[in-house]
């Protein structure tokens, strides 16, 4: 499950992403070409797989994720579910597409603790509507086991809806 690629942390620049299909780009940072986000650098995780409406992250547990009971917070596992269905369903958007989270629910199945270790993460398209696409995702540990599973609604922004003026 490990990655052998060293991962930057950033933003990528207008230029660096312009004309560039969202599967482009999700491989273009699982490569290492683009940064992974900032976020993921806070979270322990990041991008390693991409595939027509599928993707898939690494993530680190550790005792930087703990809640107050001292088990990794499942806001964690929750942020990852929703990041992943997110980058599946990027994964299929167009040149200029864009899109944005309408619900993103999950289910914890098992506790995750500081010790678990690197855990994968991933998403699926279930379905790709012109405005509506639909996506599951899973959170397992090092033997497949689940740790957590959800599902998240994702709404397509055509190109020029993106200024909020139309």
């Amino acid at each position: 499950m490990s990655s052998t690629i060293e991962s930057s942390f950033g933003l990528a620049r207008p230029e660096q992403i312009a004309g560039r299909s969202g599967r482009d780009i999700l491989q273009a940072i699982a490569a290492g070409e683009l940064p992974q986000p900032f976020m993921a650098q806070t979270l322990s995780f990041r991008l390693t797989e991409v595939g027509d409406g599928f993707v898939a992250f690494e993530a680190e547990t550790g005792s930087h994720l703990l809640n107050p009971l001292g088990t990794v917070h499942g806001g964690w596992a929750l942020t990852l579910i929703d990041s992943v269905t997110a980058c599946a369903g990027f994964s299929l958007l167009a040149p200029g597409e864009s899109f944005t989270t309408i619900e993103t629910k999950g289910n914890f199945s098992r506790p995750i603790f500081p010790d678990t270790g690197l855990v994968r993460a991933e998403g699926t398209v279930i379905s790709r509507g012109r405005q509506i696409i639909s996506a599951e995702g899973r959170v397992l540990n090092a033997e497949g086991k689940v740790l957590a599973h959800g599902t998240s609604t994702l709404m397509v922004i055509a190109p020029s809806r993106q200024s909020g003026r139309g």
